[in-house]
């Protein structure tokens, strides 16, 4: 699944290919891409985008949308999710298999939604609807300094004892963490991933903090990861898989320690670590007694 750093990158890819694009035709042809309102129907919904200018490309976590201005076209990558666009006459000759979703434009370029698995979904909103519909997702804040509430992400943590991974993965506490960078981030910050959240020390959280921050940027800067099949919305791969520590190199040294890398399930995600830059054993809580 496309994490926020890839995402982020399709979103840059996407700005520089069909801003200040005018859509003049949208085809669907898988239906249940699309969120449709209720007694909407699809003829409709394809009404409402066509004549729509893009003003700008936004993402939220690993939510994508196309700004209308007083309306957005919200979508998500899910597991296998791809972006194309063609410049005029340079599209396929015919229809890719994988391809549910076409755009084409006044000047006669094209986006194609690609997806093998067909989880991704589309829904079109007012713009100022957009808070409510990520709160309804339980989005949590952008990993930045600015919105990223160091207070606020240890409280939340003292409060649950769900190991820490799982925890991470779900998007409440922070947006954008998927398998890899959770993994990445967890190293970073020297915690086992199985470590109950509550277990973990100030200091511990001081660091996974900080992790998350920073390594995130990092992969937005080299744009993303490329495991398996991701490429942006300019057909290029990332570069940040040549910095990853510990996430696909089971039974490889560790940079720190030169002890061998270990995979093993966790809440059922293949879980890389190192253990013994990556303790699992119980420190002091923070919900337990001497922490402010």
């Amino acid at each position: 699944m496309p994490e926020l750093p890839e995402v982020e990158t399709v979103r840059r890819g996407l700005t520089s290919l069909i801003e200040g694009k005018i859509i003049a035709e949208v085809q669907v042809f898988w239906p249940k891409l699309i969120d449709l309102r209720p007694q909407e129907t699809l003829a409709q919904w394809q009404d409402y985008l066509r004549g729509q200018t893009i003003q700008a490309v936004g993402r939220r976590g690993k939510y994508l949308w196309l700004d209308f201005g007083p309306q957005v076209l919200v979508f998500h990558l899910r597991m296998e999710g791809k972006c194309h666009v063609y410049p005029p006459g340079q599209e396929p000759k015919t229809k890719p298999k994988h391809v549910h979703l076409i755009m084409t434009f006044k000047d006669g370029s094209h986006f194609y939604y690609e997806d093998v698995r067909k989880f991704g979904r589309f829904s079109y909103m007012a713009k100022d609807q957009l808070e409510s519909y990520f709160a309804s997702k339980k989005l949590g804040p952008e990993p930045t300094q600015e919105a990223f509430d160091l207070a606020h992400f240890r409280a939340q943590l003292a409060s649950s004892k769900r190991a820490l991974k799982p925890l991470l993965l779900d998007q409440t506490l922070v947006a954008g963490l998927g398998n890899i960078y959770v993994d990445e981030v967890c190293f970073k910050a020297q915690i086992h991933p199985a470590r109950p959240a509550c277990d973990l020390t100030v200091h511990e959280v001081k660091r996974l903090h900080a992790a998350i921050i920073e390594i995130l940027a990092a992969a937005v800067q080299a744009g993303g990861s490329t495991i398996r099949t991701y490429r942006n919305s300019l057909g290029a791969a990332g570069t940040y898989q040549e910095s990853l520590a510990v996430y696909g190199r089971v039974d490889e040294p560790c940079e720190r320690c030169g002890r061998l890398i270990h995979k093993v399930q966790l809440g059922g995600r293949g879980t890389h670590f190192c253990p013994h830059c990556q303790s699992a054993r119980l420190k002091h809580p923070l919900g337990g007694k001497g922490h402010a």
